[in-house]
């Protein structure tokens, strides 16, 4: 691992504030993704941290920077929009071709950033959703299954291949008993499916978004409400698919339609359906192996892109795993 100093100078405390935000909100945020401490420091933001790390923080900030000296409207949150983005990001090989760069470009954010692979695992996800009209993507949590596959469909839609995206989960509690939520139905689903919007609101730009969804272009929902349905010339993820039973999988992988793309993501290692109850991600990893048409990604924490000590984590659980109790 090298070690990067990188100083970025500001001509205004208000730059700096606009970049780091209340709080430092923005700072945490920065080492949370991509462990980089941010120091405030003698009319400058100091950088801190694995080196390619830091140059994609840098490279943001900058680019955030330029356009506040430009005259253009830029505030906290956006900046925060397009650190988020960065999940998706190559990190930027320096000895990498520009056009190496644009063969793994996958769609743009509402600030303009390419989303780009960052790993050879996601790289193979990204070509094996170009490739097959079903696909698994399964891995422990950080891989970018999601967000990857979120931005696949923005590139679709925006690319006039599809006319609709359709996002949906499971509804089923992780490890913990929510109790009845407040609200209509809509405001009980809506922690579920969360995760989707969060990925939506990094891809796509404000007006856009809410077009879409108000138009439902886009469409955020529960599994349950795919029964009876035929999704044609659509975009349709899954998210969360280990916690699905295997007959609700079936009923799902059936409603693909004429010109419509599909993909299942998960994490096997992650179900919290009833031990008696067998995962549908796992059963249809099983049975689909090699069924034309359908391809199947297994990440791991390689590709993992939160933090860095998230796929130390990952390796510490898995490592436990194998590891026989002590008595």
């Amino acid at each position: 691992m090298t070690d990067a100093d990188i100083h970025i100078p500001v001509q205004a405390v208000e730059e700096a504030r606009t970049l780091l935000g209340p709080l430092d909100s923005n700072a945490r945020l920065i080492r949370e993704l991509h462990g980089v401490s941010v120091l405030a420091r003698d009319g400058s933001l100091r950088l801190l941290g694995d080196a390619a790390h830091v140059h994609v923080v840098q490279q943001v900030l900058e680019e955030c920077l330029a356009q506040l000296r430009a005259g253009r409207r830029v505030g906290t949150q956006d900046v925060a929009a397009r650190l988020r983005a960065t999940m998706g990001h190559e990190l930027n090989d320096p000895t990498a071709s520009p056009a190496d760069r644009a063969q793994r470009a996958v769609a743009l954010t509402g600030g303009g950033a390419a989303v780009r692979a960052r790993t050879g695992g996601q790289q193979r996800y990204l070509e094996c959703m170009d490739q097959h009209d079903v696909v698994l993507g399964v891995g422990p949590a950080g891989t970018g299954k999601t967000y990857l596959a979120v931005a696949k469909a923005v590139e679709a839609m925006k690319s006039g291949s599809v006319r609709r995206l359709v996002l949906v989960r499971p509804a089923v509690e992780a490890g913990e008993k929510l109790g009845f939520l407040p609200g209509d139905f809509q405001a009980k689903i809506d922690p579920y499916l969360r995760p989707m919007h969060d990925a939506l609101q990094d891809l796509l730009d404000a007006r856009t978004r809410l077009r879409w969804l108000e138009s439902e272009v886009i469409e955020v929902c529960p599994l349950a409400y795919m029964r009876g349905r035929t999704l044609n010339r659509s975009f349709v993820i899954l998210d969360e698919a280990q916690n699905t039973t295997v007959p609700q999988m079936l009923m799902f992988l059936t409603r693909l339609g004429e010109g419509s793309r599909m993909v299942v993501t998960g994490d096997p290692s992650q179900v919290d359906l009833p031990g008696n109850v067998r995962s549908g991600l796992a059963d249809a990893m099983r049975k689909l192996e090699g069924v034309d048409g359908v391809g199947i990604v297994r990440l791991d924490s390689t590709d993992v892109v939160r933090h860095q000590v998230v796929s130390r984590i990952v390796n510490a659980y898995d490592a436990a795993a194998d590891k026989p109790p002590r008595a």
